[in-house]
């Protein structure tokens, strides 16, 4: 009988706790617990950042970690495409033609090709075109035109060995399925040998040279079949009938997934044979996913649910235990709060102030430890909507107003030492809902609102040096509610009002310019509040007033995040991966007593028991 170093290439070892690097095969003898112990294969779906928006029915290209969903109902004929990095999803250029559904994609995120698809409504027109477009990771361009105008096609490969086939054919919906195959070498595209079956619909995966196509209309086929880059070859058929899913992987470790009647379930194709793997939280039909991903990992996203949703899921199959990214219930604050800031971090935060249930402003503030509130240093006045920055042992508020609605009538800054505060420098204007960044001693502040009878928002930027504030260069437009992240040198100023909601400007030091944009808008003053916190190559801005967002910056363009569990305009504290949020208004509950906190997802090797038998 063979033993476990001649099958695997290594020896069971005897350790007294389990190790720290493994891999797939290692195996051990656990003396302490007096087990045999290893890595264990671990597959699953897992929720993670929705889409920007509800969409379904267009292009699907790339992986699971760098995918593109290009075009299709969002929820109207759409040219936009959303760029999903692993974790979140971002925006990217729009398509150069017509809006369109139902149209095929394939290629990479930096060369991606858009084929064909329908710039007509749902039943009972459709338009199909020939429309080809390429993109080349910063721009859309026409790319040669199909040879049939078709729509419900799907398509495999990379932009310059790719194919396009199936799909209908004829200007109405449902039109005539085909069989068609076309391959394409990034300048033209060749008749080359038909599918076995004709089809519309279905899943399509792999390469140009090892593709495998199942499933899809008419009557939710069965049929499954591979192609070797010349000819098409019938194979097993799935285990059920299924039409308007994905596909995901290579063609003999390939997934299929979703479908109709909103199926949740996905089976796996090893070469020979069908294989039932876990099913999706959500059941979808007209998904977005991942037509090129490695073995085992998989991305579905968007979809009807019926309803148009931005749900996205991914699949695993590994060794390895992943938990997703999420917000998760902290302890209450003292008291239901609107208007209170926060600064610090997420096990070392503060609360400022606020408007208390029925109405008066607070000069209370307390200190949270990552699982509890505790009251702190009382503020030297009673204030709401103020501007903050810091950490719990030097911390900074500025401005505010004090009363519920009232004009500003504060121009204090108080400093926190961590259990009391003393007044600093006064702030060049009396005013409210600033944006302010930095630290304690070296802070920038941006904007705010100043004017009794006059238009809110103000440009007016100042920085402060522990001691006194000095007037900075000027925002480029006025604002007030917004979040600011960074330092006195490379800041952020994110958001606010009035109709600043999606509005970004970046701080060098010496001057504002106008530049990434924010995927979701807050646009009025109650929905503006936009929590911000970390340095400008990694900022989130979690924007509860709209569907719970958060997003995340890298410097160059926002992301998607997980979203919260309560609606609000909150206050908010943290590091991008470890964020706060807590207190604040919301539609169900004019002030709250609710704490979030964000945890970034994490990844740990699965190890389980083994016997011997």
């Amino acid at each position: 009988m063979a033993t476990y170093k001649e099958i695997h290439g290594k020896r069971v070892e005897v350790l007294s706790s389990d190790p720290s690097n493994l891999g797939a095969g290692d195996i051990w003898y656990n003396s302490t617990t007096g087990t045999l112990r290893g890595p264990a294969l671990v597959e699953a779906w897992s929720s993670s950042s929705g889409m920007i928006e509800a969409r379904a029915s267009g292009g699907s290209l790339g992986t699971q970690t760098a995918n593109m969903a290009v075009a299709g109902y969002a929820p109207s004929l759409s040219t936009t495409s959303r760029e999903y990095n692993g974790s979140g999803w971002s925006s990217t250029p729009s398509l150069s033609g017509a809006a369109r559904r139902s149209n095929a994609g394939f290629g990479t995120t930096a060369a991606a090709v858009s084929v064909g698809g329908s710039v007509g409504s749902l039943p009972p027109t459709a338009n199909t075109v020939t429309t080809v477009e390429e993109y080349n990771g910063s721009a859309w361009t026409s790319g040669t035109a199909y040879p049939t105008g078709t729509y419900d096609l799907r398509g495999a490969g990379t932009l310059t060995a790719g194919l396009g086939c199936g799909g209908y054919i004829t200007p109405s919906d449902p039109g005539t399925y085909v069989a068609t195959n076309f391959d394409y070498d990034g300048t033209s595209w060749a008749a080359n040998n038909a599918m076995n079956t004709a089809r519309a619909l279905f899943a399509l995966t792999g390469t140009q040279a090892a593709t495998l196509a199942a499933g899809g209309t008419p009557s939710s086929l069965v049929n499954a079949e591979t192609y070797d880059g010349t000819n098409w070859t019938a194979i097993t058929n799935l285990p059920a009938g299924r039409q308007m899913m994905q596909g995901s992987g290579p063609q003999t470790q390939a997934l299929v997934f979703g479908g109709s009647p909103y199926l949740s379930t996905s089976v796996r194709w090893d070469g020979s044979s069908w294989t039932a793997t876990p099913s999706m939280a959500t059941g979808r039909t007209f998904q977005f996913g991942s037509s090129a991903a490695a073995a085992g990992a998989a991305l579905s996203a968007g979809g009807y649910t019926p309803a148009l949703t931005t749900a996205t899921e991914e699949f695993n199959s590994s060794i390895n235990t992943i938990t997703v990214a999420a917000w998760a219930s902290g302890g209450a604050y003292p008291t239901a709060t609107g208007g209170t800031m926060g600064f610090g971090t997420q096990t070392a935060a503060v609360g400022v102030g606020g408007e208390t249930s029925p109405g008066p402003t607070t000069d209370a503030c307390a200190e949270y430890n990552g699982s509890t509130w505790s009251g702190g240093g009382t503020y030297p006045s009673s204030v709401r909507s103020s501007g903050t920055t810091g950490i719990l042992t030097a911390g900074l508020n500025v401005g505010g107003n004090t009363a519920p609605g009232a004009t500003p009538t504060v121009n204090v800054t108080g400093e926190y030492d961590g259990s009391s505060w003393t007044t600093g420098g006064v702030y060049p204007a009396v005013g409210s809902s600033y944006g302010v960044a930095g630290t304690q001693t070296a802070a920038l502040g941006a904007g705010g609102y100043f004017t009794p009878g006059g238009s809110p928002g103000s440009t007016a930027a100042n920085t402060y040096n522990g001691s006194s504030w000095t007037s900075a260069a000027a925002l480029n437009t006025a604002r007030y509610n917004a979040g600011n992240s960074g330092t006195t040198t490379a800041a952020l100023c994110i958001g606010g009002s009035p109709g600043q909601g999606t509005t970004v400007e970046s701080f060098n030091g010496s001057s504002w310019t106008t530049g990434s944009v924010k995927l979701f808008n807050t646009p009025n003053a109650f929905t503006t509040s936009s929590v911000a916190a970390g340095p400008t190559t990694a900022s989130f801005s979690a924007d509860p007033s709209y569907a719970n967002a958060t997003e995340f910056y890298d410097g160059t363009s926002w992301a998607t995040g997980a979203k919260l569990a309560t609606v609000r305009q909150g206050a908010g504290a943290g590091a991008p991966a470890t964020g706060l949020v807590f207190t604040g208004y919301s539609p169900s509950a004019p002030r709250s007593t609710a704490t979030e906190a964000y945890t970034a997802e994490t990844t740990a090797v699965n190890i389980e028991n083994f016997t011997t038998s």
